[in-house]
């Protein structure tokens, strides 16, 4: 049975732009498509239109029930349907899965028209500015002149800071929710780490393994269990896992010993069976390339003169991958150039994942926010 405040069953669509694209790389895209889902209503102004970005390991298919899978959901469901903090009665709402991407957009798994094999490693790095530059084509498809929002976590707050850079008129607010103007040294040797677990891996063959019909599963699980730990907080762990055993004794090898193992493990080769490889590579090097303020000598305030959007900026107290500090950064640069900005930040024991989750407090804020925003 489906739930009242659900936006039911949701089939995607597909956006084809036969228009080359020039990276911000200088490579061109001859064309490319782009898959999306929609919920709700388009208001007869077209005022009412929200754009949700997703992380890295996210897609289009942000609320409701996968038509051809009743068990998807929607990664932000708790967010997005009629009645919630993102109200589907009052909003109508797109997700859509990034250029580059290995759920439908076109990407490294698609075929090459140049030489009718899979892109794999040919697939020229996409940045984030080429994310928005293509969903502004989508926009266009679908007779949006400007978003009343555009939303995101982690990366996708990332580009709903890039749509108030790149396209200030046709976007009135921006939320960014656990995110960053910029990684860290830390987090981008985070990156590196998984990267280099993917390229080492004997099955990736250069990028181009769908060819070899294998897929660089050793290395794409490593990336992920790296990967997941950060998402965590220290709290989260030793309140879902401790140092709880499997067995009653130590076993004395290298098998699992420890929940977390488990848990991480179970995390790696999950992710293992449905992301691409290169899809990941090339979104972790999206992430380290986007700094708005290099260009500006690193003077945030300087990058962020163009912006006219109105914002709301979250961050939770036990992120430390994308810390409460760095979303303060977004804060006082907005504040240096007199432009309207909301904070909040949350106190949630769930780390940098504690955006996708149902914390009350949280989409309190949200709801608040969102309800205020004219149509």
């Amino acid at each position: 049975m489906i739930a009242d405040n659900s936006v039911g069953v949701v089939a995607p669509q597909r956006f084809y732009s036969d228009v080359p694209l020039t990276l911000k790389s200088g490579a061109q895209l001859p064309g490319f498509e782009l898959v999306f889902e929609t919920y709700g209503t388009l208001n007869a102004a077209r005022s009412n239109a929200v754009l949700v970005c997703h992380a890295l390991s996210g897609n289009h298919h942000v609320a409701g029930i996968a038509s051809d899978n009743p068990k998807n959901l929607g990664w932000w469901d708790n967010l997005v349907g009629p009645g919630k903090p993102l109200d589907t009665r009052k909003f109508f709402v797109v997700g859509v899965n990034n250029l580059g991407g290995c759920f439908g957009s076109t990407g490294p798994l698609s075929r090459n028209p140049e030489t009718g094999k899979h892109y794999g490693a040919d697939f020229p790095l996409v940045m984030v500015e080429d994310w928005v530059a293509a969903q502004a084509r989508l926009a266009d498809h679908l007779g949006i002149e400007a978003w009343a929002a555009v939303i995101g976590g982690s990366l996708g707050g990332m580009q709903a800071l890039e749509w108030s850079l790149q396209f200030p008129e046709r976007i009135r607010h921006a939320i960014a929710i656990a995110s960053a103007p910029k990684l860290s040294a830390q987090n981008i040797a985070f990156n590196e780490i998984a990267r280099q677990a993917i390229l080492s891996d004997p099955d990736f063959h250069d990028g181009h393994y769908a060819e070899y019909g294998v897929v660089p599963e050793r290395g794409l699980r490593l990336a992920r269990m790296i990967g997941h730990i950060t998402y965590l907080s220290d709290d989260q762990m030793n309140e879902k896992f401790g140092r709880q055993m499997r067995y009653d004794q130590h076993t004395y090898n290298y098998d699992v010993d420890f929940e977390i193992e488990s848990y991480l493990r179970y995390q790696g080769d999950k992710f293992a069976g449905f992301f691409d490889a290169n899809t990941y590579l090339m979104t972790t090097k999206t992430l380290d390339y986007f700094d708005p303020a290099y260009a500006y000598g690193g003077d945030l305030a300087a990058a962020l003169v163009r912006v006219r959007a109105d914002f709301l900026v979250v961050s939770f107290s036990t992120d430390w991958r994308f810390s409460p500090a760095r979303s303060r950064e977004i804060v006082f640069a907005l504040l240096k150039n007199r432009r309207r900005v909301a904070y909040a930040e949350i106190d949630c024991v769930a780390g940098h994942d504690s955006f996708l989750l149902n914390d009350a407090h949280y989409h309190a804020v949200l709801r608040a926010y969102l309800e205020n925003i004219a149509v």
